[in-house]
């Protein structure tokens, strides 16, 4: 008990201010991630590293190991290195989030809410009776649905989705799917479900209502034969009036937006 008295009567006041205000980054780090994909894995791999930083620093600067010290600095620089490249994905949907804040968005050029241009081209390929299936990731990875098409990493753009769904298009059968705000792949493969007792449902409709009823994607869908516009989401499909589409999508996809127009 003695050497840990010693050991924490060597701390200053500008240690535990230090120590404090680490402790504060690493909370508010870990409250932004929230619930989003890989946030579990980046909270417990953040606390385990900053509680062996935090007891080494406390250790470093009770006894004055300068080249311990030296060493931990050069461990922390590694390890903050090792986790930009494994989190990488992680990291960049954190600042596409973060930019979404109003603060922020004074200080960047006008953007176009996804939902916008979503809206625009349902309706261009409503007018022109193209069937089309159009999935926005949510928090749960459609990565193995993605692998299934053809990878594009595109902008969203309303003429592009307009040229995927157009009938010669050798992707037009298949789904476009969006991911953190670009079109990540189209032509992919999704689960069908079971048409509900009554109902006459295509390909399109069942396939959305498949990935709908496994993720908690939002998929958009334009039947050819009638050129209607519906929605899929949690396993229930909604007709929409083409007056509605923009107001729904704004109300599905809040602040989601794409890059500058």
């Amino acid at each position: 008990m003695e050497r840990f008295r010693d050991l924490f009567d060597g701390l200053g006041t500008r240690d535990v201010v230090e120590i404090a205000i680490l402790a504060g980054i690493l909370y508010a780090v870990l409250r932004f991630l929230g619930n989003r994909r890989g946030a579990g894995l980046v909270r417990g791999l953040a606390i385990v590293v900053a509680g062996t930083l935090l007891l080494f620093q406390i250790v470093i600067i009770s006894f004055d190991l300068t080249e311990l010290s030296r060493f931990l600095d050069y461990l922390l620089s590694i390890s903050l290195l090792a986790i930009i490249v494994i989190f990488q994905p992680e990291l960049r949907r954190g600042l596409l989030l973060l930019g979404q804040y109003r603060l922020l968005r004074l200080f960047a050029p006008r953007s176009v809410p996804i939902a916008e241009r979503l809206a625009e081209a349902a309706l261009a390929l409503s007018k022109e009776y193209t069937g089309a299936l159009i999935v926005i990731e949510h928090n749960v990875s459609l990565e193995n649905y993605i692998q299934t098409g053809e990878r594009l990493d595109a902008e969203i753009s309303p003429k592009l989705l307009r040229a995927i769904f157009h009938k010669r298009s050798p992707l037009h059968d298949g789904a476009v799917i969006i991911a953190e705000g670009r079109i990540a792949a189209a032509g992919c493969q999704l689960p069908l479900a079971d048409a509900p007792p009554g109902a006459n449902f295509g390909m399109r409709h069942r396939a959305a209502l498949g990935l709908s009823e496994e993720t908690d994607a939002i998929v958009l869908v334009v039947s050819e034969e009638t050129g209607r516009i519906s929605v899929a989401v949690g396993g229930r499909l909604e007709t929409l009036a083409r007056e509605q589409v923009p107001q729904r999508l704004n109300h599905l996809l809040p602040g989601m937006l794409a890059l500058a127009a």
